[in-house]
């Protein structure tokens, strides 16, 4: 019997990979620095944001959600589609945002904003980074990852995360956070995390 495996447009990714590469080059060598000394000191009552938007909130969040719903797979025997689709996108979120904070933004060592802005040199310092590296944005990872997959199965979805995801980017880049190529990188990253782990699923489901 021929096995099946999941539909995943490759060469769609593919050319998604080449189009983000290019913008996110364009970005890093022409508009990252001049865009962050524009949006320097625009959101000065910003520190609030930043601690309730925190990485480990937003996990402990996903953790949380997940956690429930397993319990109630567990003690109700099943679980109506849209739930198991948001225990998909909370662990897909996680799982993304580990791999991007001890992988790649060890690997790519491009510094944050404020360093940049008090004298680093922004450029990428090959395995040299650490959990503070900016590039890729771990929290557009986190969102782009949980958006991913309900983009994949929910289509009427698209529209609305899509905003959603618009609306992080500009404050995470006016807020001091990150450049724009690494917002760029991060969505990336994780809108494709969050549509191969729905095309497994599915293709599980099936």
């Amino acid at each position: 019997m021929e096995r099946k495996t999941p539909r995943f447009p490759y060469l769609m990714w593919l050319l998604s990979l080449a189009i983000c590469t290019l913008a996110i080059a364009v970005a890093f060598a022409f508009f990252d620095v001049p865009i962050a000394r524009r949006v320097y000191g625009l959101l000065t009552s910003a520190e609030g944001l930043a601690t309730g938007f925190a990485s480990a909130v937003l996990l402990s969040v996903e953790a949380a959600v997940a956690l429930a719903l397993f319990i109630i797979r567990i003690t109700r025997g099943h679980l109506s589609p849209f739930r198991e689709a948001t225990v998909l996108a909370c662990l897909t979120s996680i799982c993304a945002y580990a791999i991007n904070d001890g992988t790649l933004k060890f690997f790519f060592g491009v510094p944050n904003p404020a360093a940049v802005l008090h004298g680093t040199q922004h450029s990428f310092n090959l395995l040299s980074g650490s959990s503070n590296s900016s590039f890729p944005s771990g929290h557009m990872v986190l969102a782009a990852a949980f958006a991913g997959v309900f983009i994949r199965l929910y289509r009427t979805s698209i529209l609305p995360f899509s905003l959603l995801l618009l609306i992080a980017a500009v404050l995470l880049i006016v807020g001091e956070w990150h450049f724009v190529s690494d917002v760029i990188a991060g969505t990336f990253v994780g809108v494709s995390a969050g549509l191969l782990a729905s095309e497994v699923w599915l293709a599980h489901s099936r």
